[in-house]
């Protein structure tokens, strides 16, 4: 069924991604799905007005527990996703790519730390920030890392706060593999108990994973055609 959500807190926010499943943050392809575009006005971010809006508001999503942020809809664009559409985007991605020389000393760093900052991934790769950031947001597109927090930076003589934030990342094996994560979607096509908790891999195969997220956007967007659909997807 088509999105009825409007945004205007927190919560409604969070509502809206649950309801969409999965969509982006900023406009797309296809008109309407995206976190900005049902925003009530004057909700959007506006610094000199001091209303901060879904950019702050993503943090309570982020905290949640179930859902995942990260760019990886639009060719690498920031999204959010509840866990079972994430799991078949997943499914998707990681049947494409694998990661590269960098990407495998991210996902070594993260196996040994648990979570990892810009700032390491820097140091790591002895590159500029703007580098860093290219590697974890191309992990982030193959789904093999995603947002594990992120928390306001307050600063300036009255520690006030901006807008500025500082996030910290992590593989969605680490974030979401535990039976609290999956407790509300039992009845999610392919949800199964694998016995020793449940985990974020489907008994799909890519290209089924691929149908079902392109049969759900359509469900949302009946008037959206293929072609945008996987524009999204991409």
């Amino acid at each position: 069924m088509p999105l009825s959500a409007q945004i205007y807190s927190a919560q409604t926010m969070e509502q809206a991604v649950r309801e969409a499943g999965i969509i982006p943050f900023f406009p797309c392809a296809i008109p309407g799905y995206s976190i900005q575009e049902l925003t009530k006005p004057g909700f959007w971010f506006d610094d000199e007005e001091g209303t901060l809006g879904p950019w702050d508001w993503k943090i309570e999503c982020v905290r949640s527990g179930d859902i995942a942020y990260g760019k990886f809809l639009c060719g690498g664009k920031a999204a959010f996703a509840t866990i079972p559409w994430y799991r078949e985007l997943m499914n998707v991605r990681r049947a494409k790519y694998e990661p590269d020389l960098s990407g495998r000393k991210i996902l070594d760093l993260a196996a040994r730390q648990g979570t990892v900052s810009i700032k390491e991934v820097r140091t790591l790769l002895d590159v500029k920030k703007g580098a860093a950031d290219a590697a974890m947001g191309k992990l982030m597109h193959q789904c093999r890392m995603v947002t594990g927090d992120i928390s306001r930076v307050y600063g300036g003589p009255n520690l006030s706060y901006k807008g500025w934030q500082r996030a910290s990342f992590c593989t969605p094996e680490s974030l979401f593999e535990s039976d609290a994560a999956f407790a509300g979607f039992p009845g999610f096509p392919g949800f199964s108990d694998a016995g020793s908790g449940l985990t974020l891999h489907t008994g799909h195969s890519p290209e089924e994973s691929l149908d079902l997220l392109i049969s759900h956007i359509s469900g949302l967007f009946p008037d959206a055609a293929r072609a945008q659909i996987l524009k999204v997807l991409r």
